[in-house]
């Protein structure tokens, strides 16, 4: 068998108690077996229903007993029938038996595989378990639990126990529920797993769809030094689930052939370019390369001789403080490290290792190559992981970091950095604060909402029956994880209102496309070929849809703020700069007994705001002190006088760090003498 295909018996509870949740355990159900038709088309499934009010079994012919238990589907490979048996289950009138149910699952995996398939069998069974199980005809039911999971793990079965509790207050008896929950306990500790669910949402994550059977990584030497090494294997820890890969699919066969794969088949020939006819063997063919007009044949000898080929291995290569290592630098999957089962030295120096690093809050950085032959070596991360069990050793999780080629740094300013005017109030903070707090999932004070252990990846739809029909409306049990939820929303609506009212709302401005060229206009003010542009450069507004001619918009400080605003390349910050400032030094140009001066106000705090903002106070700096030599050079000294009245000003350290201009010198050099 393949190694992930799966034998799996649904065993479900259909008595009078699950009557009110049976439609969801059917949906969910049905979906599970949909997912298995795209990702496991080969697993097999058998259904049986408890608490019924027929009995169809094969123990009950046989040794009697087993009263109220309905075999729905033998163990079959995944079909489009199974959906349909999933969708109709019956409605049973006599109390469930999940004991019985659990045996008659166990007959049929044994009569069906016998000693074969271990580790790949699987029960799920569905129940309240708010009805009393029979006494057994000998022992206790204790004893009997005890020898049912004995002969789970002997045939190498594994069971998923999904107890159903929808509701609190129920009318039945305590002493029955405990009863129930400690043999199920005895169960889990044995061969199973057990969980509780209380919607329909957690129902469906409960469930799932495949078994994936671990594999190891890597086994063996992690090197601290040359003198010390430690045996460890490497497992995945999370793993992407993507979609399976689409094949072709030919409809050239029969219909009446049953056994037809409709699978196809490429070959590829190769022909001489000299001889079109005459086809060339592998042996005669060789690889070729384009280098410029010429193509280099590079055999598979030389490929191998100039391969990479690092030795098999893990090495130390030191440790660091966890708060070196962000959390965003983690890429790809996360793997478990753990010491080499059985090997009790392994396990006391990883555990010794672990819990010094967990003190002094530590991680390690380390260089892989998980198997001979590997082109790529890997550096990553290693977190411990301090286990709260007695039971279960210490280990690590490994996260892969990017080499410095894979960063890519984006730099925004702090908040903090910001001007007074542009920092939230008291009520605005305490607005947000509140609003966070309404949709956090996991409150102090409740219960977590949409546990990660039991969400599901809401993402696959089929269409097995009717390839042409639409894609269906999301189900209401999806609508949980992928909407808001409308009655958190309702009893929150005053906190919404009251963050809608502390943020006033504006509109960006949509900026119209040109494709005007535009000439950057030299000024000869700038010494050292800073701040205005060569004469004669110019660029091609059509190769930035969003770039407009700056001099003959009348919403110049607009249009600064929206190119300031973007973020698809760090440049635009350095052109709405050089913009703004030509626009100045032409407003200046231009202006006729001071008609342009209000206008160059507006623009100058636009870009003293902007430089403050993006952390580049000497950018104004420097600017201001050549805008107040150019108006003295050419004799505009009522300009000047203007934007000193206006209190127009160095930007100073106190506003900006960054800046190098202590706040009383801001303060005196208003543009007075250059």
């Amino acid at each position: 068998m393949a190694r992930n295909k799966e034998s799996l018996v649904l065993l479900i509870e259909v008595g009078p108690s699950m009557h009110g949740v049976l439609p969801e355990v059917e949906k969910v159900c049905c979906l599970l077996a949909e997912k298995k038709l795209i990702y496991g088309k080969y697993d097999e499934v058998g259904v049986v229903a408890f608490g019924t009010t027929d009995t169809k079994n094969d123990l009950t012919v046989e040794v009697g007993g087993y009263e109220n238990v309905t075999v729905l589907r033998d163990i079959k490979v995944v079909d489009g029938a199974l959906v349909d048996v999933l969708h109709q289950l019956p409605r049973g009138s006599a109390r469930g038996d999940f004991l019985d149910a659990v045996v008659v699952g166990m007959d049929m995996m044994i009569k069906k595989y016998k000693e074969t398939n271990k580790g790949k069998k699987r029960l799920c069974l569905i129940t309240n378990a708010v009805t009393p199980t029979r006494l057994p005809y000998e022992g206790t039911k204790e004893d009997q639990v005890k020898t049912v999971a004995a002969q789970m793990m002997a045939h190498g079965m594994k069971m998923d126990c999904v107890v159903v509790r929808a509701q609190k207050d129920w009318d039945v008896d305590k002493k029955i529920v405990e009863e129930n929950d400690f043999l199920l306990g005895l169960l889990s500790n044995k061969s199973s797993s057990k969980v509780y669910v209380g919607n329909a949402t957690s129902l469906l994550g409960a469930l799932r769809t495949r078994n994936i059977t671990p594999v190891t990584t890597y086994r063996g030497d992690f090197e601290l030094s040359y003198i010390m090494k430690i045996k460890v294997w490497v497992y995945k820890k999370t793993c992407e689930e993507k979609f399976p890969t689409l094949k072709k699919y030919s409809d050239k066969a029969p219909p009446t052939d049953k056994f037809a794969s409709h699978e196809i088949k490429v070959d590829y020939e190769y022909r001489s370019i000299e001889d079109p006819k005459r086809v060339v063997p592998p042996e005669q063919r060789i690889k070729g390369y384009r280098y410029g007009p010429q193509v280099v044949p590079i055999s598979s000898a030389e490929w191998e001789a100039v391969k990479f080929k690092p030795e098999k291995g893990l090495k130390l290569l030191g440790f660091t403080d966890a708060s070196n290592i962000m959390r965003h630098y983690y890429m790809k999957d996360v793997n478990l490290f753990i010491a080499e089962p059985g090997n009790t030295k392994a396990i006391l120096a990883i555990s010794a290792l672990a819990r010094a690093m967990k003190e002094m809050n530590k991680v390690a950085i380390v260089r892989c190559v998980w198997r001979q032959g590997q082109t790529n070596v890997v550096i990553g991360v290693l977190t411990p992981n301090v286990s709260a069990k007695d039971s279960v050793p210490d280990s690590f999780y490994f996260n892969v970091l990017p080499f410095a080629e894979d960063v890519r740094e984006f730099q925004f300013p702090s908040f903090s950095n910001l001007p007074s005017s542009m920092q939230p109030n008291e009520q605005q903070q305490d607005a947000a604060d509140k609003l966070v707090q309404m949709l956090d999932l996991a409150p102090a004070d409740g219960e977590e909402v949409l546990p990660p252990d039991l969400t599901p990846n809401p993402a696959l739809e089929l269409r097995s029956k009717d390839p042409s029909a639409n894609i269906p409306q999301i189900d209401e049990t999806l609508k949980r994880i992928t909407e808001p939820d409308p009655e958190l929303l309702h009893q929150n609506t005053a906190v919404i209102e009251e963050f809608c009212r502390s943020f006033e709302l504006k509109e960006n401005p949509k900026l119209k496309k040109s494709s005007r060229r535009i000439r950057e206009k030299p000024t000869g003010s700038s010494e050292d070929g800073e701040g205005v542009a060569a004469a004669g450069q110019a660029m091609d507004a059509a190769e930035y849809p969003s770039q407009v001619k700056v001099e003959q918009d009348s919403n110049t400080v607009q249009e600064f703020e929206a190119m300031m605003s973007r973020r698809d390349s760090p440049d635009w910050v350095r052109k709405a700069f050089q913009s703004m400032k030509d626009k100045i030094y032409n407003l200046v140009e231009d202006s006729v007994e001071g008609d342009t001066y209000q206008k160059i106000l507006e623009c100058l705090v636009a870009l003293r705001k902007g430089c403050i903002c993006k952390q580049e106070p000497e950018q104004f700096n420097d600017f201001l002190r050549h805008l107040n030599k150019f108006c003295h050079e050419r004799h505009l000294d009522s300009l000047s006088d203007f934007l000193a009245s206006n209190n127009v000003m160095l930007i100073s350290k106190s506003e900006e760090p960054e800046s190098n201009v202590p706040e009383t010198e801001a303060r005196v050099l208003l543009l007075k003498e250059p």
